[in-house]
């Protein structure tokens, strides 16, 4: 491999020693947290909430094992819905003051209508339809300051799957602003933003995956589904 003329070598050496590390705490904006972020070491993850740098602890056995359950729904539903993608911890441009890494999303793809787009780096911006977390060690920022962002930025539907309160909530962006959804008289979630994705929220919090693909494929069994998957092919 050609060695770099010295001056360049200086000048590459200069610009990553220059480059302020983040610390957990900064205020910063989206474009200097994300030129931080990019000259991290690899394997870094921080997020930018609310102008917020949080930089997360390590994870436990019970989120990673809850954050693969939710993957696998809903990539089933990808799976059965073109015009739909999904995300597994992957950075979003949000705003201003945000840049999260949701545990998961789904969208509408760009060439369909959805919110998302990719920019010039590679990185996607815009408001995914509906983002899922898993609340642990961050169920106080997942069902505050992230809200207040996915709702700011708009998010239309938010799932934040609270382990210390064996609770799932879901929510729904109505006039720009989040209402909690309700389960149906059978206890089942249904989304308003797509449709056919049904969830049991008692099935997913003792990972009873039978129970929970058993009332996704009836979701995707429907008329509602059906006409979805048209709506987004034209």
């Amino acid at each position: 491999m050609t060695a770099l003329p010295m001056s360049e070598q200086v000048s590459t050496k200069v610009k990553e020693t220059s480059m302020p590390s983040l610390e957990n705490g900064d205020r910063l904006d989206q474009t200097t947290f994300h030129e931080r972020y990019e000259a991290m070491p690899a394997g870094t993850r921080a997020e930018l909430i609310g102008g917020r740098v949080h930089m997360p602890s390590p994870l436990k056995p019970s989120h990673g094992r809850m954050h693969g359950r939710i993957m696998h729904w809903l990539f089933e539903y990808i799976d059965r819905t073109s015009g739909t993608d999904g995300f597994d911890n992957t950075t979003i441009i949000l705003g201003e003051e945000s840049e999260p890494q949701p545990d998961a999303y789904l969208i509408v793809s760009p060439e369909c209508g959805g919110q998302m787009r990719l920019n010039e780096e590679g990185y996607l911006e815009g408001a995914p339809e509906l983002i899922a977390e898993v609340a642990l060690s961050t169920q106080a920022i997942d069902l505050h300051a992230k809200k207040n962002d996915y709702e700011k930025a708009g998010v239309r539907e938010y799932i934040a799957i609270a382990l210390r309160q064996e609770r799932d909530f879901w929510f729904v962006s109505r006039h720009g602003r989040f209402e909690e959804l309700k389960p149906g008289d059978d206890g089942i979630f249904r989304s308003e933003v797509f449709p056919g994705l049904w969830l049991d929220p008692a099935a997913l919090l003792r990972h009873d995956a039978t129970r929970i693909r058993e009332v996704l494929q009836q979701g995707l069994a429907t008329p509602e589904h059906a006409a979805f998957v048209t709506r987004l092919a034209k």
